[in-house]
């Protein structure tokens, strides 16, 4: 894994998926929504913006997603982790938010913080981690998808393929002896 977010190419389609974290370790979960965007071939861009020590960064990228064309957020942070609530009280995009898991309290802080929220900004709130990331890319597809055949199509593929490979029986079946 590589251990920086990418950098911006000028000649990728303009990204329509905000990708967006709230410190440089939050990338070792955030890549795995990179991965499933990238192979989705589903244009994003990706920042690091902490609510909490970055606001005015934070209030300006989020505030201009709309106007740059933009279809959705996708937030990772720990701790506290405020940055996808604070960016559903910016925009009006859907924003889909991954609780980091923490060292403190194995990233149920940052769950709580992420789910509950006061009704009229809602976030999408997905599992802690990994699994949370890579599903917050899948959501954010299966939206797009609604309006974009081809990405019905890759997403259906993607899907298809996620079912096949899973196996029928295991690699080696465990034996049973008699005592």
């Amino acid at each position: 894994m590589n251990n920086q977010p990418p950098s911006i190419d000028e000649s990728s389609p303009a990204p329509i998926i905000a990708l967006i974290m709230g410190s440089q370790s939050d990338w070792e979960t955030m890549h795995h929504a990179a991965d499933v965007l990238s192979a989705l071939q589903i244009p994003y861009e990706t920042r690091i913006i902490s609510a909490h020590r970055t606001p005015k960064r934070l209030y300006d990228y989020v505030g201009s997603l709309v106007s740059k064309g933009f279809k959705a957020v996708i937030a990772g942070a720990g701790g506290a982790a405020h940055l996808p609530g604070m960016s559903a009280a910016i925009t009006r995009l859907p924003v889909f938010g991954v609780p980091v898991q923490s060292k403190a309290l194995n990233g149920m802080d940052s769950l709580l913080s992420i789910v509950q929220m006061p009704a009229g900004i809602p976030v999408g709130t997905l599992a802690i981690g990994r699994a949370g990331a890579i599903n917050a890319a899948l959501l954010s597809a299966a939206i797009l998808a609604n309006n974009d055949d081809d990405l019905a199509e890759r997403l259906d593929q993607w899907r298809q393929r996620q079912t096949a490979d899973v196996q029928d029986q295991p690699d080696t079946l465990p034996r049973i002896s008699s005592l």
